[in-house]
C-alpha cells in the first residue's frame, strides 16, 4: 500500500491541475471501488470549485467550495494521470490501461484526471468538510510525522507501560498518522533502535524519553523528507500523478536488504529479517540495540 510519501507525492503532483479548477463534468464508470460511491457522486462534484488540496495520513482531501470535501484513498494499486501536463521529476511512461480507468474529472482548464485502479482497494468519499475530524476514518488519527507535536516528550507519554514491540507502535495509526512498514523499518536503522525492543524500554523510570527514543523523531522525519525527495518508493503498483515511478527504493538503507552488508560506517553487521505481526522487519542486529 502506499505510504505517507507516496501519497504526498501524488498530492503536490495533483495540486497544480486541481487547486482552483472547476469540475464541470466526472464520469463513473462503475458503481464501486472498495466502497460504493457516495449518492449521487458525479452530480453532487459537478460544478464545484477545489479550493485546496491536502493531505491527513494517508488520505487525499480536496475541499470543495460548497463546504464539501472529496476524500481519495488510493488503496493498494490506485493512482491518478493527468492528461495533457506531467508534474514531478519524472518521466517514465505509465501504463495507461482504459479498463482500469474507473473515474474522469473534467477541468474548466480543459484538463482531464483519471483515477486508475486495477484492485480496486481504494475508494472516493463525500464528507461535509466542517465536521471532517469526527468522521470515522480520521478521528482516531494520530499526530502527522511532520508536525512539531511529534517529539521525544510525545513518544514517551505514548510509549510509557507499553508492552508492545517500538515496530508496531510506530505504525499504529492512532499514535502517528501514515507511517508504514518501510519508512518505520528506515527509520528504526537511522535512530540505532530495534524492531523488537518494547515502548516501555525506551522510556526512563521517570517517564521521560531515552536517548534512543529521542532520536526516533528526527530519524522518522529524516527518512520521509529522503522519500519525498526521491519521488517516494514506487514499490509494486505506486506511480506518481504524472505516472513515473518514485526511486527511494535505490536508497534503502535496510528494508528488503536481508543479508547485505550494514550501511553504516564502521558497523560490521549484517541486515536480518523478523516477521512481526505478519510483517517483515529488516534491521541490523549488529547497530540496532
Amino acid at each position: 500500500m502506499p505510504e505517507l510519501p507516496e501519497v504526498e507525492t501524488v498530492r503536490r503532483g495533483l495540486a497544480p491541475a486541481l487547486e482552483g479548477a472547476t469540475i464541470v463534468r466526472v464520469e463513473v464508470r462503475r458503481k464501486d471501488l472498495r466502497l460504493p460511491f457516495p449518492h449521487d457522486f458525479a452530480r453532487r462534484l459537478t460544478g464545484r470549485r477545489i479550493t485546496a488540496l491536502g493531505r491527513r495520513a494517508k488520505y487525499l482531501v480536496a475541499m470543495l467550495e460548497n463546504n464539501e470535501a472529496l476524500v481519495m484513498h488510493l488503496g493498494m494499486s490506485g493512482s491518478f494521470r493527468i492528461d495533457g501536463t506531467i508534474p514531478g521529476a519524472f518521466h517514465r511512461a505509465r501504463d495507461k490501461n482504459a479498463a482500469h480507468d474507473h473515474v474522469v474529472l473534467h477541468l474548466d482548464h480543459g484538463g482531464r484526471v483519471v483515477y486508475n485502479d486495477p484492485r480496486r482497494f481504494g475508494f472516493m468519499l463525500l464528507l461535509n468538510a466542517a465536521t471532517l475530524d469526527a468522521d470515522r476514518h480520521f478521528r482516531n488519527l494520530g499526530v502527522e510525522p511532520f508536525d512539531a507535536a511529534l517529539d521525544a516528550n510525545y513518544l514517551a507519554r505514548a510509549f510509557a507501560g507499553r508492552k508492545a514491540p517500538v515496530k508496531a507502535l510506530l505504525l499504529d495509526q492512532r499514535l502517528i498518522a501514515g507511517l508504514g512498514n518501510i519508512y518505520v523499518c528506515e527509520a528504526l536503522h537511522r535512530a540505532g533502535v530495534s524492531p523488537k525492543r518494547t515502548g516501555a524500554m525506551l522510556v526512563r523510570a521517570d517517564g521521560g524519553a531515552t536517548a534512543a527514543l529521542a532520536r526516533l523523531p528526527a530519524a522518522i522525519r529524516a527518512v520521509l523528507e529522503a522519500a519525498l525527495a526521491a519521488g517516494g518508493s514506487s514499490l509494486r503498483d505506486h506511480r506518481q500523478a504524472d505516472g513515473s515511478l518514485g526511486y527511494f527504493q535505490h536508497s534503502f538503507r535496510v528494508y528488503d536488504r536481508e543479508g547485505a552488508a550494514c550501511p553504516t560506517r564502521a558497523c560490521a553487521g549484517t541486515i536480518e529479517r523478523i516477521v512481526q505481526s505478519g510483517r517483515s522487519s529488516f534491521y541490523c542486529p549488529r547497530c540496532q540495540k
